[in-house]
């Protein structure tokens, strides 16, 4: 079982003068749930190296088991540190794909066409995709195969309107992922703020906020075991 984390390289809040990146929970739970059950977890990030992490999710109120095991791993430290340029991966080497959030995604992986590329791929090969939070932002730009919009008719979710108001970050992110995914056809689905919410849509899992990650890294796990039975 192959997995593919594509990360944010992106790590500035619009004009702000803050930093942003990846949600480190978004990638510390999702990464210990694929490597327990026995994956091979390969890192990618458009500019390669070590992606920006947002310094909010390293604030301690922010901490959860995972990344404090993640803060005693040196080899995951180590694999962080080095991602693999997102323009060098080929979808075909891998069984599934997960993109954690973090604020960073709707910059550069809402527009980058290795993402888009990428994503087009394992939505054609039929293997299963994984975002959370901020990261179903990445799907904006992707298409289906008849050349509609990827969420057009499908059942999906993401950071909600009212969490970015509350962060306070409405009228600084580039676009709303609930707007977004509603113009663009989708069938957005949502649960209370800060509550975990995943929503599995064929072989596209989205989860709403960071406490949703956990939860679309065991769906990914559960269509990748029914793939394994079929075969």
């Amino acid at each position: 079982m192959k997995i593919l984390f594509v990360l944010t390289s992106h790590d500035r809040l619009g004009d702000t003068g803050h930093k942003t990146g990846f949600w480190l929970e978004e990638f510390a739970a999702p990464y210990y749930v694929f490597k327990d059950a026995g994956a091979a977890i390969t890192l990618a990030s458009p500019a390669g190296g070590q992606p920006p992490l947002d310094p909010k999710s390293d604030e301690p109120d922010a901490q959860t088991a995972a990344t404090e095991r993640f803060r005693q791993d040196v080899q995951a430290q180590a694999a962080l540190a080095a991602t693999v340029p997102l323009a060098q991966v080929d979808a075909a080497d891998f069984d599934a794909v997960f993109y954690p959030g973090g604020h960073g995604p709707l910059w550069d992986l809402a527009n980058d066409p290795a993402s888009i590329a990428l994503l087009e791929a394992f939505e054609r090969a039929g293997k299963p995709l994984g975002l959370v939070c901020h990261a179903p932002g990445a799907l904006v730009k992707v298409r289906a195969a008849n050349g509609q919009p990827l969420v057009a008719g499908r059942r999906v979710t993401g950071f909600t309107n009212s969490e970015e108001a509350a962060v306070g970050l409405s009228a600084v992110v580039p676009f709303l992922i609930e707007d977004e995914f509603i113009r663009l056809g989708g069938h957005y689905q949502k649960g209370p703020d800060w509550q975990a919410h995943v929503v599995t849509d064929g072989r596209l899992v989205t989860g709403q906020n960071p406490g949703s990650s956990e939860g679309v890294a065991q769906a990914l796990l559960s269509l990748l075991a029914r793939d394994v039975e079929a075969s």
